[in-house]
């Protein structure tokens, strides 16, 4: 009757836990990219997974379960069992999402009641336990549905148990009981059935059970269970029967409140509450880890823009305009792209054209007469750019300059040619747009070539440095053919461009003869 009565309150309590307890908490899909959620013995699988080097992410660190647990229980021995109670304590900890470890320390306190008129005493028994149980969650693991927030689990594990245990003697007082007396006869009355009193029984023993547990958030939840302790004892209820040798056993029903300890920016909950399948569903769903490897890569090998696959013309120069194929732009149609056609737009009626995509039309005598004029302005233009106005600000080329005489052997001015570039600077000054190139004329050795190099040096340095000349007006330049004066630097104006420095060909032989 006790037990029928017990299993319906354990039933009532599912059922209100199961109305009451429908809090989801947040789904964990992205610890793989978390680093801080990572043991240090994990970080190098880690690594290689955050590169796409190894297919399997690295385990998580997770929190600790400490549970607290309070119900009935009762002896299954050689009398009718009556109901007493039973706490324990205990730390959980995970090995994978299914399977976890939980030492646990009890304590049970147990009375029982001999049938009247029988050889049975009454017997009082205190019980302390500890159990390491192997714990096998079966709801965490699904392929439809996220976190798990009710799990159903499987327990097993040894025991060992320290038992003291009274029996009532004739006088109405309990006695410590340990075992009968080997020289007794068992079912008479009196204490010579007992072996008198000492330190408890030391008990081995086996439990199994199961539960059922229900979270509300991502550190509490709640719990029933029931297991039962087989041991290798038949006196935990200080009788034993004459048509049975079995040994006693210890039945326990309890609620338990379990919290998760650990630092959540470090840790993740326990594995049991966590579906393993939440990173591969989501990777199906919304790929992120995936994406990093099969980013897209089009080739483009003439760098118009248009990827090889759709590119009609692979090798088109650079710089080309193409248009959506790929293909170099033909404005006219003509067959010549307009990077080759000099005339961009050739009528039809002219067609077809020649190899420079110039028309067959013959040139109206207007067009000839245009023609020309814009030739001739344009050697007109060029010329003024070569000459320059002597005097003038407009002169973009300086006429008429000087060249500068060295003493052999010596790259220094003297005061002639210090007067002469004076002269050069205010022609500068004159004509903003000018610029100057400084030539010298060495010889083909190192030697000679770095005298023409300190030179050259001086009088650009001369310039920039004593008349406030820009140093970008100047263009640093000597041939090595000895096709002029060694000694002689010419200065001439240009329209050039070109260094104003250049690296010195020797300089270790700088200033020597």
């Amino acid at each position: 009757m006790a037990i029928k009565k017990y299993t319906s309150l354990l039933f009532t309590a599912l059922v209100l836990s199961q109305a009451f307890g429908y809090a989801q908490v947040s789904d964990v899909t992205t610890t793989w990219k978390d680093s801080s959620k990572i043991s240090t013995k994990n970080k190098a699988q880690f690594g290689e997974f955050s590169r796409n080097a190894y297919v399997y992410p690295a385990r998580p660190n997770d929190m600790l379960e400490l549970g607290l647990s309070a119900g009935v229980s009762f002896i299954a021995g050689d009398l009718n069992p009556e109901a007493g109670w039973g706490v324990s304590i205990s730390a959980r900890k995970s090995y994978s999402h299914t399977f976890s470890v939980r030492p646990t320390l009890s304590y049970f306190s147990i009375n029982g009641k001999a049938p009247y008129a029988s050889d049975y005493r009454d017997f009082k028994s205190s019980i302390f336990g500890l159990a390491l149980d192997f714990i096998a969650s079966l709801n965490t693991i699904n392929s439809y549905r996220g976190n798990p927030k009710n799990n159903i689990y499987l327990l097993a594990g040894p025991n060992l148990l320290s038992a003291n245990v009274k029996k009532k003697n004739i006088g109405g007082e309990y006695d410590q009981y340990y075992a009968p007396n080997p020289d007794a006869t068992l079912g008479t009355w009196g204490s010579k059935n007992l072996r008198g009193t000492g330190l408890n029984t030391l008990i081995f023993g086996f439990d199994l059970g199961l539960g059922y547990a229900h979270k509300f958030t991502d550190r509490i939840n709640a719990a029933f269970e029931f297991k039962s302790i087989l041991t290798n004892y038949d006196y935990l209820d200080a009788n034993s029967s004459i048509f049975s040798n079995a040994f006693d056993a210890i039945y326990f029903m309890g609620a338990r409140i379990n919290y998760n300890v650990g630092n959540k920016d470090k840790k993740v909950q326990p594995l049991w509450w966590i579906n393993p399948n939440n990173y591969t569903y989501s990777e199906l769903n919304t790929p992120e880890h995936l994406a990093k490897k099969l980013k897209v890569k089009l080739d483009d090998a003439d760098g118009d823009g248009i990827t090889d696959q759709f590119d009609m013309e692979p090798n088109t120069p650079k710089g080309v305009s193409v248009d959506a194929r790929g293909r170099a732009l033909d404005s006219d149609g003509d067959g010549v792209p307009d990077y080759k056609d000099k005339e961009l737009l050739s009528r039809q009626e002219c067609f077809p054209v020649n190899a420079d995509g110039v028309g067959t039309c013959p040139e109206s005598p207007c067009c000839k007469e245009s023609r020309e004029k814009i030739t001739e302005l344009q050697k007109v233009i060029e010329t003024i750019k070569v000459n320059g106005i002597a005097g003038g600000p407009g002169g973009s080329v300086l006429p008429n300059l000087p060249s500068i005489q060295f003493k052999s052997g010596n790259a220094k001015l003297d005061r002639d040619n210090m007067k002469l570039l004076d002269a050069v600077a205010q022609q500068l000054k004159n004509n903003p747009n000018a610029k100057v190139k400084v030539l010298g004329h060495p010889e083909a050795n190192k030697t000679s070539q770095q005298k023409a190099y300190d030179r050259v040096e001086s009088i650009i340095k001369y310039l920039v440095e004593k008349q406030g000349i820009s140093e970008n007006r100047f263009i640093f330049a000597y041939d090595a053919g000895g096709n002029g004066d060694g000694n002689t630097i010419d200065l001439q104006g240009t329209t050039e461009e070109g260094p104003n420095t250049v690296p010195a060909p020797a300089p270790h032989l700088k200033g020597k003869n």
